[in-house]
């Protein structure tokens, strides 16, 4: 039976959660239709696009994603104490940024509001776009809509472009994160549509690789003119940068372990990959103390072992007390 939104997005268990839409036309989101020959490849930059001036915008960051033929993925994450610490002012400039103001809003702006009770609506007001600026629906619907409009015109049609709202997976742990943004990023790979990560067109990993390896080259450079002064490591800006448990608002592992991670998982679920699986554990599998099988089929079957909550047994159980259920899939 199908749960309502509120019951599948709870903040106070986990910030971080898997959201997919897909296509619910024969039509593609992007890709190649081969029924009538038509390209939609550049759909998927309006995907990418759009994401990344939702990320600007809302207290939601990118943590990973994949955009497919006929669906995406995104691994995202809820900062809502950032939303909370915004001034009031900021909130109206960034809800104005997607959306059409509001009477009372544009006099506030214009310093035309000077009486107790109009200000008391506009801060009432602002206060409901601030939780908007938070919430995964608000998010996501600005997203679909505004694809599915311009499909729709592209396509002189009307009508869903959407199957439905989205799907969302609560990711609860690290391991349920870590293996989550994994199958993220190899969905391409795994699909067939191209041979290794690097080549994986609008995937958070193939941006991640190109930004490292332009640092690599800038820090040989560097090396190569006896320059001694070290270059910070950029990554890129629309996503949720890796880092250490020390630092806050940053994915909790090192960029370094999370490509070592990636390009041997890479190896190891496709058996005919160009080049041989190194046989050394990667650090991050050693560290979160997780067995390789395991660990290869949970990033093959991600969607299929958990259903809306994700994590370790212990950890699915108690959620799903605190929810009033006797308990969700996954749970061994």
């Amino acid at each position: 039976m199908a749960r309502a939104r509120n019951g599948l997005i709870d903040l106070s268990a986990t910030p971080y959660y898997h959201v997919i839409s897909r296509c619910v036309r024969r039509a593609f989101l992007c890709g190649e239709d081969s029924y009538t020959g038509k390209s939609y490849h550049h759909r998927r930059q309006w995907v990418l696009d759009r994401i990344k001036l939702l990320s600007s915008v809302f207290a939601i960051d990118i943590a990973a994603y994949a955009i497919m033929s006929n669906h995406y993925h995104l691994v995202i994450k809820v900062d809502r104490e950032r939303a909370l610490s915004w001034s009031q002012d900021e909130v109206i400039e960034r809800w104005c940024k997607l959306y059409h103001g509001h009477p009372l809003i544009d006099l506030y702006r214009n310093g035309m509001i000077d009486d107790e009770v109009r200000s008391r609506k506009v801060t009432e007001i602002a206060n409901e776009w601030r939780l908007r600026l938070y919430d995964i629906s608000w998010f996501m619907r600005h997203l679909n809509e505004s694809i599915a409009r311009e499909a729709n015109k592209e396509d002189n049609c009307t009508g869903r472009y959407w199957e439905g709202r989205y799907y969302s997976q609560a990711l609860l742990d690290e391991q349920a994160l870590l293996s989550c943004m994994m199958y993220v990023d190899l969905n391409p790979v795994r699909a067939g549509m191209c041979n290794d990560i690097e080549s994986s067109d609008y995937t958070s990993i193939q941006a991640r690789i190109k930004q490292y390896k332009s640092h690599k080259k800038l820090q040989s450079t560097k090396i190569e003119n006896n320059q001694t002064s070290t270059i910070i490591l950029q990554q890129p800006s629309y996503l949720l940068p890796f880092g250490s448990h020390e630092v806050e608002h940053v994915i909790a592992f090192t960029l370094y372990d999370y490509l070592e991670l990636i390009d041997w998982s890479s190896r190891a679920i496709v058996p005919n990959k160009r080049g041989a699986v190194n046989s050394n554990e990667p650090k991050l599998l050693q560290t979160l103390g997780i067995n390789t099988d395991d660990w290869i089929e949970v990033i093959k079957n991600f969607r299929r072992q958990y259903g809306n909550f994700a994590g370790n047994n212990e950890i699915l159980r108690q959620c799903a007390n605190e929810h009033g259920h006797c308990w969700y899939k996954g749970v061994g």
